[in-house]
């Protein structure tokens, strides 16, 4: 199918209409892809409640918004750290506490390449608690809300996920004896994109059809990621990179959850992104996903230690 749907520039904002009454929740709105996103929508008359582990820069980030697009945007903000169990649990409930709909559930904050084996608090390999475990477990939690609202979850993965093993690493979910930082951080994303599968399928077979789980990533775009947590070999070349033609606009990178929280009528089997070459940019639309990343038995393995690890059951 390719972009062919949304023609040769394949999808961009310019398809998102009115988003007056609409609410959007997304993860990781004080820089790039995430940041761009909010922008967008807010631009577009949505409201949006953003969760960010600094409050600060996520104050910042409102005020630059506003600077931009006027004080009547409908914006709110709600610390969260991802990297720990009870702090995503707190904000869940706050966010159920404040929010009476969400349109869209957005996921998009990550962290990736980090240099050596660290833990999180609750014992997790890092990469792994914050990018899939802590992501599954605010999906569950906001899940009612989501569904009251006939709304969407939105996972933005990466194409790291076929990058490292071509599955999960049941054996030994911490990497305790062959850590590395590329491998995990594909696994983790991996992890996340396997998921939105296997919650489609639960969502079929309990009868809810009104909610719609995506799985898209942003390519290869100018963000802070690598910025901030890879080593510094990694950020010399990212720096590099980032100069070169393959690279995109954070905005551009954007386009896919943007896509994915806003188009009508997307299938949710699909994975979508930019649709050139390596998919690092080009006309955003869908493409091809390796099998390995629908694989069912591992899904449905992944989703019980998940729900196991996190502590929460779905009960669909």
């Amino acid at each position: 199918m390719g972009t062919s749907k949304f023609g040769k520039q394949g999808w961009t904002p310019d398809r998102i209409g009115n988003l007056n009454g609409k609410t959007y929740v997304i993860t990781g709105t004080t820089s790039g892809t995430g940041f761009e996103a909010a922008k967008i929508l807010l631009s577009k008359g949505a409201k949006v409640v953003m969760l960010n582990r600094n409050t600060k820069k996520a104050e910042d980030t409102i005020s630059t918004i506003k600077q931009e697009l006027g004080n009547n945007i409908d914006v709110t903000s709600i610390q969260m750290n991802l990297a720990e169990q009870a702090s995503v649990r707190k904000a869940a409930g706050e966010v159920l506490k404040t929010v009476s709909q969400i349109d869209a559930l957005i996921c998009n904050a990550a962290i990736a390449q980090v240099p050596k084996q660290t833990l999180t608090v609750d014992g997790f390999e890092s990469q792994l608690g914050v990018n899939h475990y802590s992501n599954f477990l605010l999906q569950g939690l906001l899940y009612p809300r989501i569904e009251q609202s006939k709304g969407r979850i939105v996972v933005v993965g990466s194409m790291g996920y076929n990058m490292g093993i071509k599955t999960i690493q049941f054996e030994d979910m911490n990497w305790d004896t062959n850590y590395s930082p590329n491998s995990v951080y594909s696994q983790s994303k991996l992890a996340q994109i396997m998921c939105v599968y296997e919650l489609q399928d639960r969502l079929l077979k309990a009868g809810k059809p009104d909610v719609k789980v995506f799985a898209c990533h942003p390519g290869a775009s100018r963000t802070s990621l690598i910025k901030t947590s890879g080593s510094l070999m990694t950020r010399f070349v990212w720096q590099l990179m980032k100069l070169s033609p393959f690279v995109q606009s954070a905005e551009r990178g954007a386009y896919p959850q943007l896509m994915c929280a806003t188009e009508p009528n997307l299938d949710p089997s699909g994975f979508y992104g930019p649709t050139g070459r390596n998919n690092w940019r080009g006309p955003v639309g869908e493409h091809q996903l390796e099998p390995h990343a629908k694989d069912k038995a591992v899904g449905e393995k992944l989703w019980e230690v998940s729900e196991m690890a996190t502590g929460w059951e779905w009960n669909l």
